[in-house]
């Protein structure tokens, strides 16, 4: 299992920078530019990261095909792996509904059909195809004007739906699990993706001397996510029941995450948080359920390095893969 860096779009561009590259000093091999709305750009933040570094890969993770054409997205991939020397990796996702609708006010239909059609198109024109397409929702007659430095820049697909595993077992390089995805649930990825495909995954980390301090001060942002997931394959592969998530969802929406549900057991199944012991055994069961790229997430409340170092040393106490 490999070290990846997610820069939180929270974290000033050039303090983002500054971390992308503390992440390569500290031997990670992977850096991740997020692009939830309305937060930093990711393309911008990427190509400032690819001109800072000279080693890890650059991964964008995820942008969605409905604010970016495919031909757009197709530039922009391309680019940065111009900028990277080769370094890139094209994040994409079917975004959600309530950015696109309920904040940007795009209509939000048959978005895993888009995806699909987009996944095509941009795959095509990075393989320096004139790409002929008309479908459901884009109509493309066009090459790029230059040539992508690879024709086979890896595609990584942030789904966690059954049919969206579908596409990405089909069409994909790799996936982007979301965070709370514990080792049950890679566990059901791989078998349904196959194993060609990487998969990379958000962990959550949270070590501390005392395993209940570090437990506790990532509760909240647990309590948070099980709300966003509700009664998912993510979910229910942690052993949670529809009704426990019926009230994580419930304490979201209501605006008070319901952190009191949140027991250590749960925590257990779903992220890294302890005593460095404790993480490293964490990162052991991600490892052996089959995650290729734990991809640590950035708290801007906390200088990266420390986060980095916390990392670092959870792998070197219980890394299985290689």
């Amino acid at each position: 299992m490999r070290l990846a860096f997610s820069v939180s779009g929270h974290r000033p561009s050039r303090s983002a920078v500054a971390a992308a590259v503390a992440a390569e000093q500290a031997g990670f091999d992977e850096v991740w530019v997020t692009e939830d709305y309305v937060e930093r750009g990711a393309f911008a933040l990427a190509g400032a990261i690819a001109q800072a570094t000279s080693s890890v890969r650059v991964g964008i993770g995820v942008v969605n095909p409905w604010t970016r054409h495919p031909v757009v997205l197709a530039m922009e991939f391309a680019t940065l792996d111009e900028l990277s020397g080769g370094r890139a990796l094209a994040g994409l996702g079917a975004s959600n509904e309530r950015w696109m609708t309920g904040q940007l006010g795009i209509p939000f239909e048959r978005p895993l059909s888009r995806l699909a059609e987009t996944v095509d198109v941009v795959r095509r024109l990075l393989a320096g195809e004139h790409v002929r397409h008309s479908g459901e929702a884009y109509t493309v007659d066009t090459a790029l004007s230059f040539q992508p430095v690879r024709p086979d820049l890896p595609i990584v697909l942030g789904v966690k739906g059954p049919r969206a595993l579908e596409l990405a077992a089909r069409a994909a390089d790799g996936v982007l699990l979301s965070f709370l995805a514990g080792p049950e649930y890679i566990r059901l990825v791989r078998s349904r993706v196959g194993p060609s495909v990487e998969l990379a995954g958000y962990v959550g980390l949270s070590v501390a001397d005392s395993g209940a301090e570090a437990r506790d001060r990532i509760r909240p942002l647990v309590a948070r996510f099980l709300g966003i997931h509700g009664d998912h394959l993510i979910t229910r592969s942690a052993g949670l029941s529809p009704s426990l998530c019926a009230q994580f969802r419930a304490g979201l929406v209501a605006g008070a995450p319901r952190v009191d549900l949140v027991t250590d057991d749960l925590l257990d199944r779903l992220v890294a948080a302890g005593t460095p012991g404790e993480v490293a055994a964490a990162f052991a069961r991600f490892a052996a359920a089959g995650l290729d790229v734990a991809v640590v997430r950035d708290d801007p409340a906390v200088e990266p390095e420390e986060t980095l170092r916390q990392a670092a040393d959870a792998m070197a106490g219980g890394s299985t893969g290689s």
